[in-house]
């Protein structure tokens, strides 16, 4: 390797408000590339709550900012509530430019909002841009229903500042399943910019076995962070309720974003039914995904990217507001028979959910639909890195 590889630095930003899903893919990408390059490290901005949860591979670590939370309004306000929102704003934009400047990346990557959470990582782009740090835009296969973006785009000019701004856009999904900017006017500077570099893959053989003790067959149910997650849960323990013919064991992960009332009411329905097994919060979901006969969620992106990785039956359930990502993602699995989708409603219909939940542990695979969706992301990202780099391209 060459001495500029040996000590290249990656800095990937987060702004992480709701769920756990942009810090898990930061998280995903970065173990893969210090895996992949002996000399990097990988240093990670995070707004989560729970950044500390989760375990780090060696040369990679994280920065924690003052956490802003999403509700279900679509505001923002400081989880310390004595502390103004604007002063938190303040406070997390000199976080992450002061980050920028001590840490001195070769390469920044910027997960979903291009200019960061009210615009906060904007003057550090503008910092790094000036020092010919790389900058990268990393984008979700599917972002929102294209006139949803485009509104919330033009309100602050977020197209030519991508312009303006990033040297490349990674696009984590292949470009056969969605085109994140489909129904936006995208100037051919930014087209030229885009990568789709396909799904991050999870490998089992890599990820640590969960901590809990589980049945040796069972549906997995999950709804990522849990935030928005308790109307499945109800509704899976309400077909069991409904359908004595329902007797699969069923592995129910809450998520520590569930709000405490809904948390302790679930967990007493759930406790009452010996099918069930209810669990707050797993930090290796992988371990529990990899185990399970079936899954059952709301078709968050990372959920997604482990029911295709460990080949799992699935079911979704997506979530329709406030934004109509998972509905999206859901529908365009469903209609390449990746997986089946119910919607809310029809998930709140109890024997309709039994029946669906009685024949998902013998539905094909993702792998056995008649779609080549693979999953190369993750050495599509370190062979680009390699090249900007200049060293050889890691053997995958």
């Amino acid at each position: 390797m060459t001495k500029k590889s040996r000590n290249a630095r990656v800095l990937m930003y987060s702004h992480d408000t709701f769920g756990l899903g942009h810090l898990r893919r930061c998280r995903t990408i970065a173990h893969s590339l210090v895996e992949d390059f002996s000399g990097l490290d990988v240093l990670i901005i995070s707004g989560s709550t729970i950044a500390g949860a989760f375990d780090y591979r060696a040369r990679v670590d994280f920065v924690k900012i003052p956490s802003v939370i999403k509700l279900r309004n679509g505001e923002y306000t400081s989880l310390a509530r004595h502390i103004n929102l604007n002063d938190t704003m303040m406070m997390r934009r000199s976080i992450i430019r002061h980050t920028a400047e001590t840490f001195q990346p070769d390469i920044f990557i910027v997960d979903k909002e291009p200019m960061g959470l009210r615009g906060e990582v904007e003057e550090t782009l503008t910092y790094l841009k000036s020092r010919d740090t790389r900058l990268v835009l990393g984008l979700r296969e599917v972002m929102d229903a294209p006139h949803l973006l485009d509104s919330e785009w033009k309100h602050s000019e977020i197209m030519q500042k991508i312009d303006k701004f990033f040297d490349s856009i990674w696009v984590y999904g292949p470009p056969d399943f969605y085109d994140p900017l489909i129904g936006l006017n995208v100037p051919a500077t930014v087209r030229s910019k885009m990568d789709f570099v396909g799904f991050l893959q999870r490998n089992g053989v890599r990820q640590k076995a969960s901590g809990h003790q589980t049945p040796d067959d069972y549906i997995l149910v999950t709804t990522g962070g849990g935030g928005d997650g308790s109307d499945l849960i109800h509704d899976v323990i309400h077909a069991y309720q409904q359908d004595p013919e329902l007797t699969h064991r069923a592995v129910i992960v809450l998520g520590p974003y569930m709000p405490a009332n809904q948390r302790e009411k679930l967990i007493a329905k759930g406790g009452k039914i010996p099918q069930i097994e209810v669990i707050e919060f797993d930090n290796h979901m992988e371990g529990l995904i990899a185990g399970a006969s079936a899954v059952v969620a709301m078709g968050g992106y990372n959920t997604f990217c482990e029911i295709l990785s460990f080949d799992k039956p699935a079911l979704i359930v997506p979530r329709m507001r406030p934004r109509e990502e998972q509905l999206i993602r859901a529908r365009r699995a469903a209609e390449l028979d990746l997986v089946e989708m119910l919607l809310p409603g029809e998930a709140a219909e109890p024997l309709r959910l039994a029946a669906a939940l009685k024949k998902l542990p013998g539905r094909n695979p993702p792998s056995k639909s008649a779609s080549a969706i693979t999953l190369e992301g993750l050495p599509h990202i370190s062979t680009l890195v390699a090249d900007w780099l200049g060293v050889p391209r890691p053997d995958k």
